[in-house]
């Protein structure tokens, strides 16, 4: 499994409570472009629209910026494939306040294009000062004891 990119501020950011993976409809030079590692998922997010969900915010630049369409945007929407079953249980949750669809990373997976996205629910600051404080102590005691 090769993977292309990851989202590592999302744990940072989120509690990341189930995840899913979905099949992202590209067009050619999409693909080249992920395959050789120019993807940016920062600041990306999935929605469901129309019981349809899509990928919003990731930025795929054009394989060959000379070559490319003279239309192409690199911040398009991109349809993602899921289950019916789970549209609907995704579009329920995110419903409800404070959850959120957040893309973990994009890998390859039998030859096709994954993305792994997570369900999630945002943590307020004092949380994330906890984890740093925590992670400081932890590895202050792994000092001391080697």
């Amino acid at each position: 499994m090769n993977i292309y990119s990851e989202n590592k501020k999302a744990t940072y950011d989120y509690e990341i409570l189930e995840k899913y993976e979905a099949g992202l409809v590209l067009i050619g030079q999409e693909v080249k472009s992920i395959r050789g590692g120019h993807i940016n998922l920062s600041g990306s997010y999935v929605i469901i629209r129309n019981q349809e969900p899509y990928l919003i915010g990731a930025k795929v630049p054009a394989y060959q910026p000379k070559n490319a369409p003279p239309d192409y945007n690199p911040e398009r929407l991109r349809k993602l494939l899921l289950n019916k079953k789970e549209i609907d249980y995704l579009a329920g949750r995110v419903n409800e306040r404070g959850f959120s669809l957040i893309p973990l990373k994009v890998y390859q997976q039998n030859g096709r294009i994954k993305l792994e996205f997570g369900l999630a629910k945002g943590k307020k600051n004092f949380d994330k000062k906890e984890k740093i404080k925590k992670r400081d102590v932890e590895r202050d005691i792994k000092r001391v004891l080697k």
